[in-house]
């Protein structure tokens, strides 16, 4: 078999989470809703479409942490302020849940499919992004701050930013020994 790369292949293997060492740059809304519009063409079961965002900008993102940080414990906040300071803008991906398993289990698989699809997006526009699943995510007063409804999830806080230095690559296992091939006995 040819050992040669697509376009597509390059970015996936490329791409990686940032964390840290985000610049000082505005992130723009605009951008947010084309690599949104574009990621929207994930797998879906059934075409429910399980998910919404709610995007902080980077204008509000000093608001929004002091308004984030007052749900953790007193003695955390000044440990969270620097922490969610960094990122120049969030995106907090929430989903509709099923009280149906199968149906719960497609619709998390549904809009991760999004948020990988808005990762290699971002990455081909030079826009760093993590997918964090910090214990805020379940808190019941972050959720009241965000307007979470019940029968929702938040799935993740998807830190953003423009960066300058990529992290190196960390070896991945090799999909031989992750593999098997069914063969009738």
């Amino acid at each position: 078999m040819e050992n040669t790369k697509t376009e597509l292949a390059r970015i996936i293997r490329e791409r990686r989470s940032i964390k840290k060492g985000y610049l000082d740059k505005e992130v723009p809304e605009e951008l947010i809703i084309e690599l949104l519009d574009d990621a929207r063409w994930a797998p879906t079961h059934g075409l429910r479409e399980p998910w919404r965002f709610i995007f902080v900008p980077t204008a509000e993102t000093g608001d929004f942490v002091e308004d984030l940080v007052q749900t953790f414990p007193r003695d955390m906040q000044e440990n969270r302020r620097n922490y969610f300071s960094q990122p120049a803008a969030f995106l907090i991906a929430v989903m509709q849940e099923d009280p149906r398993q199968k149906q719960w289990e497609e619709n998390f698989g549904a809009i991760s499919c999004m948020i990988q699809n808005f990762q290699l997006l971002a990455w081909e526009r030079k826009l760093g992004v993590v997918w964090k699943t910090n214990p805020q995510i379940h808190e019941p007063r972050v959720r009241e701050l965000l307007g979470v409804e019940p029968g929702e999830k938040i799935v993740g806080f998807l830190h953003l930013g423009y960066f300058d230095t990529k992290p190196k690559a960390k070896d991945r296992t090799a999909v031989e020994n992750k593999l098997s091939i069914y063969k009738k006995k």
